[in-house]
């Protein structure tokens, strides 16, 4: 195939891309409506893989492009273009990358449709410190983000979907100084951040600072409609549950770091991340019975007082030996703290005080880290690292529980106390070849270990240990007879490791104990998750910073974890348990085009779109619908960016797709979300090369989110459909630099 083939080839994928979205999204409005579940049926010479150093020429050197490991770099200019508040709204835009939760307010991140630990994020290449949340940084902070689709050796291998490395600012270059002043608007309630950066460079040293100071008022209003029928389908329960959540919350986040040059090759780094939060807010709970008897508690009212602080420092030194090897070697801490008190009242008839109680919760996290790494060229092509990391944290956590009442039996004093330790270390070794300047390859081998152990007032003592040997293999062919067009393939070992709240058999009560409504409690017996992965993707690179790229990938998961429901004692519990196999597999497209590339006197516009389609398969669950982890099947973007010409303004916006539709998560659980749909739009008025205006606006169309639940078994079904509206949010930020 000559290269002005594989060019159209490629410029029929981007033409496909569209239809391929266009026809999914048309497939889910007609499953947008709320179903209930179906009953149970039977020519550049890569570099080596370790951070590139940039400097001179090198600045223009393309890490996508030229890295044997495959990973997108999303530079800092695109992490700012539309005025993102959070780090989550900034990467739901990414390609394979969504967001759980309801839209405009974060959740979980995830890749290739997965969450709940099966996305590794990292935070300067280390797994993020225990109760950490990207949440808590600002995108002013970020020097860039790393997405790496299939794991390498030197990072946790714990990425069964892949990973999200985000690096905070690093490089001091010259001296800066910077304000961004923002305001916005919610639903009649406004907020303020501010956002700051210092830095300088006297001598050997040089400092930057980097923050930011956020209060907002919010009012977050939420609906649940419980039905339940017999086994014939006659409705027995119907009911409305109205919430009124209003709150506020104050922030307040700084990061300096100090560079100080020893000497040629030879550099020590601190750097630190300091958080701190706190919230306050109520919690209005009626509830209104149409049909079937009334539940115990009918109305309660909650206050919520919680504060979070955190702070993690790092000591890290590099030095350069001779014959072009390095050594790098690092230290941490880390310590975060938070603390809530949460009295409420419950109300049965009448308005009946039935229960006052009072829970205050105290939990603590603190621990270290450790690594290093050694780099040499072998020789002539060969580029070998090998290394450690480790840490160590131990989390206390006091739970206490004062309750009293006029009814006998309601009110329970509870105190739950428990602590945990957990321990990592990590060895490994990676080799990256150049076989030639066309085709190079990437071996790796790491072998981590995880040991867990716990003891608490209500449980026995417990002990989880596991270990993980992962090969991983990469490699990067650059096609013959083609500057533009490559192709890369992986094959990789990952893992999930139980986390510490899924181990410990804590028990956590709900106020109405129900199956879609259940206690939930740890399972110490919960093995680790172990995948076999493969990653094949075809690139071919465009004038001017264009792109066209297809990938697939597959994974098979033993010991798959999911949450299963059970009648315990009389009440219902949920607990993780390891349920067999599961299979998942999915492919992505992506394509970035200035116009100008084909259209010389066009405007100055940036086209761009992905869009991602994902299946998986639970064997342990009969289907139909028995996806992983309430797998995202399909979602994309598209979006343009225009430079006006004849003014300082650039406009632009994006439309984001996320389909949902329901699964079945056991044999008797079903679960169902609506589609979600979020468009984006910017403008950005330049006064003067240090002055400029953003004005965005987020989740126009502020669609409801709608999620349910249910339980079915040979007495009827049970179901909790939980609807939230969402707002458009507006923000202006005043960025000036001195």
């Amino acid at each position: 195939m000559n290269a002005s083939s594989k060019t159209s080839l490629c410029l029929r994928l981007l033409a496909a891309a569209p239809a391929i979205f266009a026809a999914t999204m048309a497939h889910a409005q007609q499953d947008s409506a709320i179903q209930p579940p179906p009953a149970p049926a039977n020519t550049v010479k890569p570099a080596p893989m370790q951070q590139v150093e940039i400097k001179g020429a090198a600045a223009q050197y393309d890490a996508r492009r030229n890295d044997t490991a495959t990973k997108i770099v999303v530079s800092q200019e695109e992490i700012l273009k539309n005025g993102d508040t959070t780090v989550a709204e900034v990467l739901k835009r990414l390609p394979g990358i969504t967001v759980g939760g309801v839209q405009g307010r974060g959740g979980d991140i995830r890749m290739r449709g997965l969450g709940s630990g099966y996305t590794q994020i990292l935070l300067n290449g280390e797994p993020s410190p225990p109760g950490f949340s990207l949440d808590s940084i600002s995108p002013d902070m970020i020097e860039r983000i790393e997405i790496m689709r299939a794991a390498t050796a030197e990072y946790s291998t714990q990425a069964i979907a892949g990973g999200i490395n985000i690096v905070l600012k690093r490089a001091i270059v010259t001296a800066q100084r910077e304000i961004k002043a923002g305001v916005q608007e919610e639903n009649g309630h406004f907020g303020t951040n501010i956002n700051y950066q210092l830095a300088d460079k006297k001598g050997p040293l040089s400092y930057a600072i980097g923050g930011s100071i956020t209060a907002a008022k919010l009012e977050r209003p939420v609906d649940i409609v419980t039905e339940g029928s017999d086994s014939a389908g006659r409705q027995t329960i119907l009911r409305r549950t109205s919430q009124q959540n209003p709150g506020r919350f104050e922030g307040f986040n700084i990061s300096p770091r100090v560079n100080w040059t020893l000497g040629p090759g030879d550099l020590v780094t601190s750097q630190s991340f300091v958080n701190v939060n706190r919230y306050r807010g109520d919690s209005n709970e009626r509830v209104n019975t149409i049909v079937g008897a009334a539940p115990l508690y009918q109305a309660t009212r909650t206050r919520i007082e919680s504060d979070f602080e955190m702070v993690r420092s790092d000591l890290s030194w590099t030095r350069k030996l001779a014959q072009g090897a390095k050594m790098e070697l690092k230290g941490g801490v880390n310590y975060n703290h938070r603390q809530s008190e949460v009295p409420s009242l419950q109300y049965g008839a009448g308005d009946t005080l039935l229960l006052d109680r009072t829970v205050s919760s105290a939990a603590t996290d603190k621990g270290f880290t450790g690594s290093g790494k050694y780099s040499t060229p072998i020789f002539e092509g060969h580029a070998l690292a090998t290394g450690f990391d480790g840490a160590y944290s131990k989390r206390n956590e006091d739970r206490i529980q004062r309750a009293t009442s006029t009814v006998p039996g309601l009110a329970r004093d509870e105190d739950q106390v428990f602590d945990a330790n957990v321990r990592r270390l990590a060895l490994f070794a990676q080799d990256e070849w150049t076989i030639d300047p066309r085709l190079s390859v990437y071996f790796g081998l790491r072998w981590e270990g995880i040991e867990t152990r716990s003891a608490g007032l209500n449980y026995a003592p417990i002990d989880n240990k596991s270990s993980v040997w992962s090969p991983l293999f990469q490699t990067l062919w650059k096609i013959p007879g083609s500057q533009k067009d490559q192709l890369r393939l992986g094959l990789t070992r990952t893992y999930k490791a139980p986390g510490v709240n899924s181990l410990i058999p804590r028990r956590f009560s709900s106020n109405n104990n129900t199956a879609t409504s259940p206690d939930s409690q740890g399972n110490p017996n919960l093995k680790p998750e172990l995948a076999w992965g493969l990653d094949l993707a075809l690139e071919h690179y465009l004038e001017g910073g264009g792109l066209l790229s297809a990938s697939t990938y597959a994974r098979r998961i033993d010991d798959i974890t999911r949450n299963q429901v059970s009648l315990i004692d009389g009440l219902w519990v949920s607990m993780p348990v390891n349920a067999g196999v599961a299979n998942t597999y999915g492919v992505e497209l992506e394509a970035k085009l200035p116009v100008r590339t084909l259209w010389k006197t066009a405007p100055n516009i940036d086209l761009r779109a992905n869009a991602s389609r994902n299946w998986s398969r639970l064997e342990a669950v009969p289907g139909p619908d028995n996806r992983l982890d309430s797998q995202t099947p399909f979602s994309g973007t598209i979006g343009a960016d225009w430079k006006l010409d004849k003014l300082p303004l650039t406009l632009g916006g994006s439309y984001s797709f996320q389909n949902g539709g329901p699964v079945r998560i056991s044999v008797n659980q079903y679960a169902y979300s609506a589609p979600k749909r979020s468009l984006d739009v910017y403008g950005l008025w330049k006064f003067n090369p240090k002055n400029q205006l953003r004005v965005a606006l987020a989740n126009g169309l502020h669609q409801e989110n709608v999620q349910q639940s249910a339980y079915v078994d040979a007495s009827g079904r049970l179901s909790d459909t939980t609807i939230t509206p969402t707002y458009v949010v507006v923000r202006a930020l005043m960025e000036m630099k001195f």
